[in-house]
């Protein structure tokens, strides 16, 4: 993956059209939905929720709150009771929009400016500085290196790259660097911006939505600021390969501050009561993230940006577990554009649209609850419904309202979380199909609950295949850990986790309406309210048979 413009991606050579058939429209009339759940009435709620007049649903923007407008209005048009702040749907939770303030920086005759030459990252308290001595750090991953305090200490610490820390991917490199240890920086220098996908580029340097620190001392650690290769062997003194660790190279001479301004956002919160007067004191929680990840700081040409990320997940397949394409095998993916103007002309495209991460599931969670609340019977017990806000910067909004539910916490019986079911093709992953679902954290806590799920899939007239991959203890992908399900569990909540997986449009602009498998997001949506009233009616809550975690602020653990 890597970052594109137009005119880049317009000059691949020929290969691979087919990629982008269309077989639904961009656009799409909204229709009344019914009571039961269809294809038709999820196509009707994701075209308007997905929409680019969405703008991405990036928690702590406007975007988001015309999201969650929208969710509102839904849950009040089913007739679901307010269980959000004072009598409304809504549940403010605290944000603060982080923004760096920065200053070119100069190495000899040559200028770097903050958002085209760095960005900024950090997730901890950072003090400021302006200008510093620059030492060099080394390659990440040379274990031969061995900074001291002396040598790092008041010092900006730039460090280089080895070919095989860059074929283990970002997040690989940047962990690496972190571990050394640096301690008295006042920054950290990576060359990590020209090789970042433009998702995580736009990330570094746009403002960000972080929550706010708690209370008592902040554990402060040196912003890191990801550079482009050029800029980093400027601050080098020269080529990574000949400079010597431990130098002092020269001085950075420019200005890092942070700057937070308080905001918030906000999860949205109904019920449907349950029929049972005893058991509707009791709660089963439906829930899906309401937010995406915004519009990305450059345009691409949505077409040939899809076609190229589908060849790459095609060699991903073919892939042991945890392996990346080479350098060389990216280079060598050709795009048949010709084939791809037959079809239709250029689409630049800048909005992440978030149609099946999450609002595949945001729209199945009001179809379930439509289903619920038209029925002439209802639940024994009361059906919580949580659009959480926030999965996109770290499970913000299902931690908020764990920490502070609008319900007695020990009453939630269960968690039920959708977070992407709308895809799950053999087109779009390994092992795909009609049929296929993942199933994650179903028996972590309750075995009953995992057993349940089983027993209503054998009663569906066309039982769904489950994949258990992701589910297992120490996966690397981290499933268990990354959607909002975990938030709940941490308490001791059983939880079901249900998502037809990761694809080649996951976080990217071409997550949109079209490409959706709206028959498959059906029949996980009945089969979710099917486990749903199986948990509801039960004539006893269900059994927690494993080990709680020791606190609700212990880590995940997948």
């Amino acid at each position: 993956m890597r970052v594109f413009t137009p005119a880049a991606i317009l000059s691949l050579a020929l290969a691979a059209g087919s990629a982008v058939a269309q077989q639904l429209p961009v656009k799409r009339q909204a229709k009344p939905t019914r009571p039961a759940i269809t294809a038709e009435d999820l196509m009707s709620r994701l075209y308007v929720y997905a929409d680019d007049s969405m703008g991405g649903r990036a928690a702590g923007t406007p975007y988001h709150d015309k999201a969650t407008d929208i969710l509102a209005g839904w849950a009040k048009q089913i007739g679901l009771t307010p269980m959000g702040d004072s009598g409304t749907y809504f549940q403010n939770v605290p944000l603060l929009r982080r923004a760096w303030v920065t200053s070119p920086v100069v190495v000899g005759d040559r200028t770097f400016s903050y958002q085209k030459d760095y960005g900024v990252f950090a997730q901890w308290g950072t003090r400021p500085f302006d200008g510093a001595e620059v030492v060099f750090g080394g390659l990440i991953g040379d274990t031969s290196v061995h900074l001291t305090a002396d040598q790092t200490k008041g010092k900006v610490v730039v460090f280089g790259y080895t070919p095989a820390m860059m074929d283990k991917g970002l997040q690989a490199q940047f962990t690496s660097a972190l571990t050394k240890p640096v301690g008295g920086a006042v920054a950290l220098v990576l060359p990590l911006l020209d090789h970042a996908p433009s998702a995580v580029r736009g990330y570094l340097i746009q403002p960000e939505m972080v929550t706010p620190p708690p209370a008592g001392p902040q554990m402060m650690m040196p912003p890191a600021i990801i550079a482009s290769d050029a800029m980093v062997e400027a601050l080098a003194g020269g080529p990574l390969a000949s400079a010597k660790w431990g130098t002092v190279t020269g001085r950075y001479t420019g200005k890092v501050a942070l700057q937070d301004t308080p905001t918030s956002s906000r999860n949205v919160v109904a019920v449907l009561e349950g029929s049972d007067p005893v058991l509707k004191h009791q709660y089963v929680a439906i829930g899906a993230h309401s937010d995406h990840v915004g519009i990305q700081h450059s345009m691409v040409d949505h077409d040939s940006l899809r076609a190229y990320n589908i060849e790459v997940e095609r060699i991903k397949a073919g892939l042991e577990q945890g392996k990346q394409p080479t350098a060389a095998q990216l280079a060598a993916i050709k795009v048949n554009v010709d084939s791809i103007r037959v079809i239709r002309r250029p689409r630049a495209d800048s909005i992440s649209n978030g149609a099946d991460d999450d609002g595949s599931g945001s729209v199945s969670v009001a179809e379930i609850a439509e289903a619920m609340a038209t029925a002439k019977v209802k639940p024994r017990r009361s059906m919580l419904f949580v659009w959480h806000m926030g999965e996109e910067i770290g499970l913000v909004g299902s931690d908020w309202y764990t920490k502070h539910p609008t319900v007695p916490r020990d009453s939630i019986v269960a968690q039920l979380n959708l977070d992407m079911v709308g895809r799950g093709a053999a087109s779009d992953l390994k092992g795909g199909g009609p049929t296929y679902l993942q199933l994650v954290g179903t028996r972590r806590l309750s075995t009953e609950l995992g057993d349940l799920v089983e027993t209503v899939n054998k009663m569906r007239k066309l039982p769904f295949t489950f994949d258990y991959t992701f589910d297992a203890p120490g996966h690397p992908e981290n499933i268990y850990c990354r959607s909002d399900h975990a938030s709940y569990a941490r308490y001791g909540i059983p939880v079901a986790f249900f998502t037809t997986g990761l694809h080649a449009d996951y976080h990217q602009v071409t997550d949109e309406a079209e490409y959706i498998d709206y028959p498959h997001m059906a029949s996980v949506a009945q089969f979710v309210h099917d486990v749903a009233l199986s948990v509801g009616n039960a004539d006893k809550r269900l059994v927690v048979d494993k080990p709680k975690p020791a606190s609700p602020n212990a880590p995940c653990r997948q």
